[in-house]
């Protein structure tokens, strides 16, 4: 069974920083590229920051460049996404996803999804 599970979300205030986590399995997890994807209600889903397993390429949104910092272990089949400075319009619900192959930042291209962790940022 396909699971992936975000944890570290919270209510944190501006300025703070929070490590999200993405555990995956029961698929290749070296054979896919993992992005970070956040949507606030009323608003399109939209592409955070993303990595390929395979090639260790990375993607950041222009918004994130510079604050957040995506990583991955492969031995633990896991992705993290480092979020510094953060600013209260960083609030939305996170989601980890998983496409076969390279990372692509269109959240339509992703076949597996996470649950989605809150994460809120106070003025």
């Amino acid at each position: 069974e396909v699971q992936l599970m975000e944890s570290g979300g919270g209510l944190v205030q501006a300025g703070g920083s929070l490590r999200l986590s993405c555990a995956a399995s029961g698929f290749s997890f070296d054979d896919y590229a993992i992005g970070w994807f956040r949507q606030v209600p009323g608003k399109e889903r939209e592409g955070v920051s993303c990595i390929s397993s395979s090639d260790g390429s990375i993607y950041y949104a222009d918004s994130v460049k510079g604050r957040f910092t995506i990583s991955s272990d492969n031995a633990k089949n896991t992705v993290y996404l480092q979020m510094n400075s953060l600013k209260p319009e960083d609030t939305a619900v996170y989601y980890c996803a998983a496409v076969l192959g390279l990372w692509v930042p269109d959240w339509r291209e992703y076949e597996y999804w996470g649950q989605g962790t809150q994460v809120t940022v106070s003025s």
